[in-house]
């Protein structure tokens, strides 16, 4: 058996960044964590994920009532007076169930839960730190609300690792969102007919925090001396996989495939942000929210996050990892085109990629057209 080693095994960074990972895995997996920062620190739990037991367990780690921190979107909804431009710190009443705590604060619960309340404001020694939380819960593909307690920081921090807790600095919990340009490498290649385009090879890219693979699809041989033809496409496991009708995004995909096999060469960008960055799970919640008369973009909205949250920064960069400064982007999009720009890729023509809509998807479109832009 030997002796552990008397250096450390990371430099500061590294170790910051596996500290940052290991906290938004523990908060999807429904596990506490501490976020420590100018002298104070909260415990906090994923709202989402909150059961009993663990709720239990936050308490008796800060020896305090935790609180549910929500959006300032969701605390108007909840008819409680938004502390901040942000967000809002609600008391818990000790006669919740951990069902009903989920409830809170999740939307799209809201018809099945309709009698709650009145709630109260509840005061946060640490407020920065409640909203690093939010911060964590978004970047761990969860709807932004969180159960925090404070606590000093000595006393919890020690707590906490004597429990096996995480602790993260707030400093470094503030890190990039998972799948971003950072650190991205080529990890694969290889030769992938597809219907439509049988001349295409496709191209794994990994980004450097260790989250999902974006893919390359090149078709042909694009030239690299003159814009080449480009479509970036999220990921969209309903209409891409299912064929959902609710959405165009499968029939952009297959759509895209065949213009670039026609026009002999280009290059399909596919980017691991599903629901436009929210993740698969909060765009089913976006659904039944779309259900109940909201549109895509308010339903985004009242679950606490952005009308998009990508980042586009990855495609920029498989681009210029591929070899391609200047492209002919094949979008309905300006925020695309900006994007690409702003990374230093020369956009020489926007052309025009729109598919016919259906019943199911045409006040989907509208609000695109209308609320964020799109061309139509």
């Amino acid at each position: 058996m030997t002796d552990a080693p008397d250096t450390p095994l990371f430099d500061a960074d590294t170790a910051a960044e596996v500290t940052r990972r290991r906290a938004v895995g523990d908060l999807r997996r429904g596990l506490p964590v501490v976020i420590t920062g100018d002298g104070r620190a909260i415990a906090a739990l994923a709202a989402e994920n909150a059961e009993a037991a663990m709720l239990g367990a936050l308490e008796r780690l800060s020896g305090a009532r935790p609180a549910l921190v929500v959006t300032s979107r969701r605390a108007a909804t909840l008819t409680i007076d938004p502390q901040g431009a942000r967000f809002t710190a609600i008391a818990l009443p000790k006669h919740l169930s951990d069902e009903e705590v989920r409830a809170l604060a999740d939307p799209s619960l809201d018809l099945a839960y309709p009698l709650r309340g009145p709630f109260a404001p509840a005061r946060l020694a640490a407020p920065g730190l409640a909203e690093t939380a939010l911060a964590l819960c978004r970047t761990a593909e969860l709807l932004p609300a969180a159960l925090v307690a404070d606590g000093t920081s000595e006393i919890l921090a020690a707590a906490a690792r004597t429990q096996g807790v995480t602790v993260v600095d707030r400093g470094l919990a503030q890190g990039q969102p998972s799948g971003t340009a950072e650190g991205l490498t080529m990890v694969a290649r290889a030769k992938l007919p597809l219907e439509g385009a049988e001349d295409a090879r496709i191209v794994a890219f990994r980004p450097g925090d260790g989250g999902r693979e974006h893919l390359a699809v090149v078709i042909g041989e694009p030239p690299r001396d003159a814009p080449v033809l480009v479509r970036i496409h999220s990921e969209c496991f309903t209409g891409d996989f299912l064929a959902s009708l609710k959405c165009d995004c499968g029939d952009q995909l297959r759509g895209a495939i065949r213009a670039l096999g026609e026009a002999g060469s280009g290059v399909l960008l596919y980017l691991a942000q599903e629901g436009r960055g929210i993740g698969l799970v909060a765009k089913l919640k976006a659904y039944a929210l779309q259900d109940q008369g909201f549109d895509t973009v308010d339903a985004n909205l009242r679950l606490g996050f952005e009308t998009d949250e990508r980042d586009f920064g990855p495609a920029a960069a498989m681009l210029k990892a591929l070899g391609y400064g200047q492209v002919r982007l094949m979008t309905n999009n300006p925020d695309k085109v900006e994007a690409l720009a702003a990374c230093g890729i020369e956009v020489a023509e926007r052309v025009p990629h729109r598919m016919a809509d259906n019943p199911h998807n045409v006040a989907y479109l509208k609000a695109k057209r209308e609320r964020t832009g799109h061309f139509t």
